[in-house]
C-alpha cells in the first residue's frame, strides 16, 4: 500500500527518492514524474525524468552525469555523428533500447504509465513510478531569443538564453495519469513530498495539471517540500539563474513564496543563511546536500520525520 508520494524531476530528485526508496518498506513508495521535458528525437519517444528516476532506483545509473546509463558506449552516436546526424542530445547504446521499446509500445497503443510499470518491473524496482499524464505536455521556454522547446533551451542552448516564463503545451488537454489521481483522492498517504527539483520546469508541469492542485489541498497528508537552493546557488542546474531573470528572490524564501499556501513546510539546508519568512509554510532545517547514498538516505529519514510531527494522516 503506497504511504509516500513524491513529485520529481530527474537528477536531484532522484536522489531522494533514491534514498527514500532504501529506507521505506517495499511497495510503499510512488514516485509521479515530470514529463513536461518529455519530447520526440530521432523518431523516438524520450522521457528524461522517469528516465532518471528508473536508472536511479535500478542502480544503473551513470552518477558521475546524473543522467543515462552506467558503463555507457556511444557506437550509435560515433556513427550518426558520421552520417550527419543530429548528435546534440546523446543517446548511449544501452539507453536506446529503452527508448526504442518505449516508442514501440506506444506505436502499439499502450500507455506510457503501463509502459514505466512494465519497465520498472522488469528492473526490478519495487516502489511505483508514475508519469504525470498518460497524455502529451511539452514544456516550452519564453526566452529573448524566442520561444525554444525546452531540451532546446537546456541541452542544445546549455540554458544560456535568458528565461521571461514557461509555457506547457497540452495542459488544458491533459489529466492526471489514473494511478496519480486514485493516489492523490484516495485517504491512504501519509505524506506528500515535493522533491528538490526545479519549481519551475520539474514540479510546476505536474501542479498545472487540472485538478492536481485542489487535489493536494484536500488529500489531507502534510505537503512537505525541500528547496533547491542554498546560500543563493541552485544544487543542481539553472534554478537560481532563471530565479534571477525572473526577478524573484534567489533563496530559499523564494522557493517558499512560489509554492506558497500549496505546502505545509519547506525543509531548507541547515547551513542556508537567507532570512525566511515569519508567514507561510513552517520551515525545517536540515542537511539537503547529497552526495553519498547514507546522505540520500538521513535526509529522506529528516524529511519523514518532518511529515509525520506535522501529518494529519500519520
Amino acid at each position: 500500500m503506497i504511504e509516500i508520494l513524491t513529485l520529481s524531476g530527474g537528477i536531484g530528485g532522484a536522489k531522494l527518492v533514491l534514498g527514500l526508496d532504501r529506507i521505506l518498506s517495499p511497495g510503499t513508495l510512488a514516485t509521479v514524474c515530470n514529463t513536461g521535458d518529455d519530447f520526440e528525437h530521432l523518431g523516438l519517444s524520450i522521457s528524461p525524468d522517469i528516465d532518471t528516476v528508473t536508472y536511479t532506483l535500478a542502480s544503473i545509473a551513470n552518477t558521475k552525469t546524473g543522467w543515462g546509463r552506467a558503463n555507457e558506449t556511444w557506437t550509435f552516436m560515433a556513427a550518426l555523428a558520421d552520417l550527419g546526424g543530429e548528435t546534440w542530445f546523446q543517446l548511449g547504446d544501452a539507453d536506446l533500447a529503452l527508448h526504442v521499446e518505449r516508442t514501440r509500445q506506444l506505436a502499439l497503443g499502450e500507455s506510457l504509465s503501463d509502459i514505466t510499470d512494465i519497465i520498472r518491473r522488469r528492473l526490478v524496482i519495487g516502489s511505483e513510478i508514475i508519469p504525470m499524464s498518460d497524455q502529451p505536455v511539452r514544456t516550452r521556454v519564453k526566452t529573448r531569443d524566442g520561444i525554444l522547446p525546452f531540451q532546446h533551451y537546456f541541452v542544445k542552448h546549455r540554458c544560456c538564453p535568458a528565461v521571461n516564463g514557461f509555457e506547457f503545451d497540452g495542459i488544458d488537454l491533459a489529466q492526471p495519469a489514473p494511478r496519480f489521481s486514485e493516489l492523490l483522492t484516495g485517504d491512504k498517504l501519509k505524506a506528500i513530498i515535493i522533491c528538490p527539483s526545479n519549481p519551475f520546469i520539474s514540479i510546476d508541469p505536474i501542479l498545472a495539471l487540472p485538478g492536481v492542485c485542489q487535489a493536494l489541498r484536500d488529500n489531507g497528508a502534510p505537503v512537505v517540500a525541500i528547496s533547491p537552493i542554498i546560500n543563493g546557488q541552485a544544487i543542481k542546474g539553472p534554478t537560481a539563474k532563471m530565479m534571477a531573470e525572473l526577478g524573484l528572490p534567489v533563496d530559499s524564501a523564494g522557493i517558499a513564496m512560489h509554492y506558497g499556501n500549496l505546502i505545509d513546510a519547506l525543509v531548507v539546508d541547515h547551513s542556508d543563511s537567507a532570512r525566511l519568512p515569519d508567514t507561510g509554510p513552517r520551515i525545517f532545517r536540515a542537511a539537503t546536500l547529497m552526495h553519498s547514498e547514507a546522505d540520500k538516505r538521513a535526509l529522506a529519514g529528516e524529511v519523514l520525520s518532518i511529515a509525520k510531527s506535522l501529518g494529519t494522516n500519520c
